[in-house]
């Protein structure tokens, strides 16, 4: 029987909401990439604990008052992997519903099958928003033969998380395992987000090397975001910080990249930063409970 999430997270009393955490690991034990794939990220984020189930993310979350998105990547075509199930986040995050969020995800190589998918994901399972990597998946925003997914999810009006910048998928691997950088250059999803002016979209990461272009375009574009996801704080560029406590305020948006990175150090880090008081509180909970449409 499909499980249809509906969201029990009481944003009145939650102190921040982590907008990007990665569910590696499904309730069956099946890994959402490759073998190789985990073990480079693992070496590259120096991460802990790589592959918690969801229950143990809601747990993590819940014991810091904290919400968060959750999802998986649908690879399939690039990766010949079989993603993580959507069916069964969703179940476990609506058993963990006072703490977590969760994402969708379709491989846009698939064409007019992500499209059916996406919509399912919306209708049947109740997700709030969508994860892709175009890196990992290897797909071009801007290009013409994706823009029929992008009008869907446009109809649909959930946020969309797209990767962009540096990529730990990958890294240190021979020819980084295949992953071509150039697809997570947010200039390509400045094309999306003129063409489709009413999807929410979201650049997760500081978008290294391009950071003055995400920084130009989540200015410029009403409909642009940018989560904090992927790197320690105490490493974002100077132009980033700056331009936190003023313009983008109201745009950047928490997220850490669990398990990638532990909420406890990117806080701690982030408390380091010269941003300014007010921003704080927009930055950590109130930009994302505007965009998720949880207030």
């Amino acid at each position: 029987m499909t499980t249809r999430y509906e969201c029990a997270v009481d944003v009145t009393t939650i102190d921040a909401l982590d907008t990007h955490v990665h569910l590696e690991c499904d309730s069956h034990g099946h890994l959402a990439m490759p073998d190789h794939f985990f073990e480079a990220s693992a070496k590259y984020f120096k991460s802990e604990e790589r592959t918690p189930t969801l229950d143990r993310i809601a747990e993590i979350y819940r014991e810091r008052n904290m919400a968060a998105v959750v999802f998986t990547v649908d690879a399939r075509m690039a990766l010949k992997h079989e993603p993580n199930s959507v069916d069964d986040l969703v179940a476990d995050a609506q058993r963990n519903n006072d703490v977590i969020i969760p994402f969708g995800t379709v491989d846009p190589l698939m064409g007019p099958a992500a499209i059916a998918e996406a919509r399912r994901q919306y209708e049947d399972l109740g997700v709030r928003g969508f994860k892709f990597h175009a890196s990992l998946q290897a797909f071009d925003p801007s290009a013409a033969e994706r823009y029929p997914l992008w009008e869907a999810l446009q109809e649909i009006g959930l946020p969309c998380v797209f990767h962009t910048g540096q990529n730990g998928m990958g890294a240190g691997l021979p020819g980084g395992g295949g992953v071509k950088l150039r697809y997570s250059n947010p200039l390509l999803l400045d094309d999306v987000a003129a063409d489709f002016p009413n999807l929410p979209i979201i650049m997760a990461h500081p978008s290294v090397p391009w950071q003055e272009e995400a920084n130009s375009i989540a200015t410029h574009k009403a409909n642009v975001f940018i989560d904090l996801s992927g790197w320690s704080p105490k490493y974002f560029p100077e132009s980033l910080v700056k331009l936190a406590s003023n313009v983008l305020s109201s745009k950047l948006l928490f997220g850490t990249d669990f398990p990638l990175i532990t909420p406890d150090k990117w806080l701690a880090a982030f408390a380091e930063l010269p941003i300014k008081d007010e921003a704080r509180p927009k930055i950590l909970k109130d930009n994302a409970v505007r965009l998720l449409g949880l207030g």
